[in-house]
């Protein structure tokens, strides 16, 4: 057996959890590499909800797809991964979420904990029971560790019995290397108060 880097890993997870014909979202649609891996697994039948606050992510996420021929598989939004729930109202199979900036873009404009954790409430109360949401951590700049504490302590605080939590990491690599956290919905959730 090999150990699987980072984002192998969060596709093998991503593969066991959606099935063709089955809701996808890509949280952060970036430049299309998830949303086109999504977008092959739900397949002609399903369909991907991708997610970005930057027009340069939403072109770049279209001509992808257009590329590879699946752009028909997916709706690309352009609004924050918080307002989910305006779009997307389907029951989920799985998501994925890469948190940090856009790369090759403005290093200003990044992911925040507080939208990051309104997504992922939104998405927990519409995964199945055996869905999979995945934050691939990127923590090394500006902002970036605040972002990773404030969803880890909303992680954290998720109750193992409804919600396994998994975080995945190498820890001898240098430079705040990318971790994996990993929501699986085990049993549904009570309505909040």
């Amino acid at each position: 057996m090999k150990l699987q880097r980072v984002l192998q890993y969060a596709q093998t997870l991503l593969s066991q959890s959606i099935k063709e014909g089955e809701i996808a979202v890509d949280a952060t649609a970036g430049n299309g590499h998830d949303t086109l891996f999504l977008a092959q697994l739900v397949g002609n039948e399903g369909q991907v909800f991708a997610f970005d606050i930057q027009q340069q992510a939403v072109t770049a996420t279209m001509n992808r797809l257009t590329e590879h021929g699946v752009l028909q598989r997916a709706q690309v939004i352009l609004d924050g991964h918080q307002h989910i729930s305006n779009y997307v109202n389907q029951e989920v199979a799985g998501a994925i979420f890469n948190l940090g900036y856009l790369p090759g873009a403005d290093h200003e404009i990044v992911t925040q904990g507080n939208t990051t954790v309104q997504a992922i409430e939104q998405l927990l109360s519409l995964l199945k029971i055996g869905g999979i949401i995945i934050l691939v951590v990127y923590h090394g700049h500006e902002g970036g560790k605040e972002e990773r504490d404030e969803v880890l302590h909303y992680v954290r605080s998720l109750p193992q019995k409804y919600v396994h939590v998994l975080r995945y990491e190498f820890i001898n690599q240098k430079n705040d290397p990318p971790f994996i956290v990993a929501l699986e919905k085990v049993k549904e959730l009570p309505p909040s108060e």
